[in-house]
């Protein structure tokens, strides 16, 4: 996971496996969001409410299945930066394997009008000084 600028560490919850007792491949998605929401809160250092972007592309790539194993640790990092979107790449792991892998693409908004805008240049600045870009 040294690839991944930041990790965050998700309980596996009861409610979280399918009839299988694997973590429901949609659950995966709450995953990413999570790891997400710990990004913008802790790169951007402001609060989620004034994190003005929708997510607009969600793709997931399932290795393995995950089982009530107590904890996932998820990696996410921004590798590019769009004019208006944010493109973000994810790995879960669990036990040190890798049981998925994804990509979604955050477009900044404008609140009241629901348009996409530029991203803000304090986002851009703050992401690039995290990631190296």
């Amino acid at each position: 996971m040294s690839d991944y600028s930041f990790t965050v560490d998700v309980d596996v919850r009861f409610q979280d496996l399918d009839t299988m007792g694997h973590v429901n491949n949609a659950v995966y998605a709450t995953y990413f969001e999570q790891a997400r929401v710990a990004y913008f809160e802790e790169v951007l250092d402001v609060p989620l409410h004034e994190v003005e972007s929708v997510l607009a592309n969600l793709e997931i790539d399932f290795r393995r299945p995950v089982e009530m194993v107590g904890e996932v640790t998820v990696g996410v990092r921004v590798t590019e930066l769009g004019t208006t979107s944010i493109p973000m790449e994810y790995e879960v792991r669990a036990d040190g394997e890798i049981a998925a892998t994804g990509e979604t693409v955050q477009v900044a908004v404008d609140s009241e009008t629901g348009s996409s805008r530029p991203i803000p240049e304090a986002w851009r600045e703050q992401i690039r000084d995290f990631e190296g870009l």
